[in-house]
């Protein structure tokens, strides 16, 4: 009888050995802060980068727009380009690092910081109380106002036009935040990418498209038969760059970024090289760009 309870004394200090053991060697192979690339296998999911991290890593993460011109797109040579890479592209270079951009669609935005699959997200990112709780905004550097696109032969001039019609949406989008809060008389048909809302437009399962009057401006000009009948709608918001919430040191760095391109007139330069040759007289830059994180 003596002899079994030392047997099993024995093995339950067997056991408590190896559960210490384990646990000690598990500890020690997790990396301090997660400073792994966002999304890889080193980083514990949502744990954000540091700036030292990223500098050290060669590379800054951006989550960027693939198919909404002229902010975010790829070209026929499978090259980012835009406002939003344009202004990327320097942050990479004032960081000195490469500049990886990753595809995000509207409603993943706030996914891709929280999981740290990016660093920062350049997509066209309006702010609004809702995403600021979820995610840190540095200063602005556009403004922007929600528009309404349909074509010239059933022409939408008026939100009231739109009762009991379809409306299409992006997921994720102050369109569709607004749409659904205002006016849950208008029928909305969502999809997760531009590119497949304005193919739904152009076929028409939709009476219209409705998203940021800058965005939609530009895609009337290229596509005939269409008009941005409603050219403000809602409230002026801004669009800023956003960093995972609590990222400090990084949001401080692109605050401090901005205020300095501000004084090269950086945003509209920006304007002039990306939006320029597709609004023309269409539009007053200084209706878009925000100089130095300052809305005027």
């Amino acid at each position: 009888m003596k002899t079994s309870k030392k047997i099993i004394a024995l093995i339950l200090t067997l056991i408590l050995v190896t559960a210490l053991f384990a646990g000690c060697t598990n500890n020690s192979e997790k990396k301090p802060g997660g400073s792994a690339v966002p999304g890889s296998e080193e980083a514990p999911a949502g744990t954000a980068r540091t700036l030292d991290e990223i500098k050290k890593s060669g590379k800054i993460v951006i989550g960027v727009f693939s198919d909404k011109k002229p902010f975010g797109y790829v070209d026929e040579n499978g090259k980012y380009q835009g406002y939003d890479v344009y202004f990327g592209n320097r942050i990479a270079k004032d960081l000195g690092v490469e500049v990886e951009y990753v595809p995000s669609e509207p409603a993943s935005r706030v996914e891709y910081l929280v999981t740290s699959k990016v660093d920062i997200v350049l997509a066209n990112f309006t702010v609004t109380k809702d995403r600021a709780e979820k995610v840190d905004f540095a200063l602005p550097y556009m403004k922007v106002a929600l528009g309404v696109v349909s074509p010239d032969n059933a022409l939408i001039t008026d939100v009231e036009q739109l009762n009991g019609k379809t409306l299409i949406v992006a997921k994720g989008t102050t369109a569709d935040t607004y749409f659904t809060q205002n006016h849950p008389e208008v029928n909305l048909l969502k999809f997760d990418q531009y590119s497949d809302a304005y193919g739904a437009l152009l076929d028409g399962r939709g009476d219209a498209f409705s998203t940021d009057n800058t965005e939609v401006l530009a895609w009337a000009i290229e596509n005939k038969g269409y008009t941005v009948g409603i050219e403000t709608l809602g409230s002026l918001d801004t669009i800023a760059p956003a960093v995972q919430k609590g990222n400090t040191e990084l949001l401080n760095w692109l605050n401090d970024e901005i205020k300095k391109l501000g004084e090269e007139n950086f945003f509209h330069t920006n304007y002039e090289e990306t939006l320029a040759p597709v609004y023309g007289d269409a539009a007053d830059p200084d209706n878009i760009v925000v100089e130095g994180g300052i809305v005027e």
